[in-house]
């Protein structure tokens, strides 16, 4: 069903209610029961995310971090078994993963008498067994299998799904019989920057001539619009073979 400026703005707002725990989406669906699971997933998960660009200075700090770390030993030296990165996490309104990153990038200084790199960090985000300490690995772990909205697992998902509307919008096209090009297909003609697709014979749609498609499988707010104008969809508009007003398909 289509959605309302109006019933946005108010799913918005009664996210900026909530913490973003797992529980939250039970009380989401419950406000607003029309709206399907996914697409109260897709703003809560937006609308988290320009939370935590708002907040990410505040927690990076020098004397945030030193606090997060010491509370770190402190607690672990008591009782290494309780989710202590996670409680700090959600304690600080700060996101889980990004808890775990904070920390461990600290420990890593201290372990090696350096900072890490960015390639060794996100590897070890991505598989904890490799952390030389096997407290930390777990509370790490803890932290990115119970973030719902960032890191390394949730990158993951949201790669896959993206993947799987690309593949969706290809068999939408064949079951109508449109003629197209893909990626693959434009890079092979020497294309370096292209939308998912390029439709061989333009339709028109809802008095719009349709050129191209670029696929976005997340939920199409005025800023994501607005981000996505400027990064990629008017690089499209200027290319005078598929030039058409740029009216993007998103899930």
């Amino acid at each position: 069903m289509r959605l309302s400026k109006a019933q946005y703005d108010e799913i918005a707002l009664f996210i900026s209610t909530l913490r973003p725990t797992r529980q939250c989406m039970k009380r989401l669906k419950e406000r607003f029961p029309c709206q399907s699971q996914s697409t109260l997933l897709s703003i809560f998960s937006q609308e988290y995310q320009k939370m935590i660009k708002r907040t990410h200075a505040k927690h990076h700090t020098p004397e945030a971090v030193e606090m997060y770390y010491a509370r770190y030993l402190n607690e672990v030296a008591r009782d290494p078994k309780v989710p202590i990165l996670l409680e700090l996490a959600n304690e600080v309104d700060f996101s889980p993963a990004l808890m775990a990153r904070t920390v461990l990038e600290r420990f890593l200084e201290d372990h090696d008498g350096q900072p890490p790199t960015k390639p060794v960090l996100s590897s070890m985000l991505r598989d904890p067994s490799l952390i030389p300490d096997p407290v930390l690995a777990n509370q790490v772990h803890l932290c990115i299998i119970n973030d719902c909205f960032n890191g390394p697992l949730v990158d993951g998902i949201k790669h896959a799904i993206g993947h799987e509307h690309e593949v969706l919008l290809r068999q939408k096209l064949k079951e109508h019989n449109l003629a197209f090009l893909d990626e693959d297909q434009l890079r092979l003609k020497g294309y370096d920057k292209t939308p998912d697709v390029i439709l061989e014979v333009p339709v028109a749609v809802d008095g719009h001539v349709i050129h191209w498609i670029e696929s976005k499988a997340s939920f199409g707010d005025e800023a994501s619009h607005k981000t996505y104008l400027h990064d990629q969809f008017w690089s499209y508009w200027n290319r005078s073979f598929w030039i058409t007003d740029p009216v993007p398909v998103c899930e």
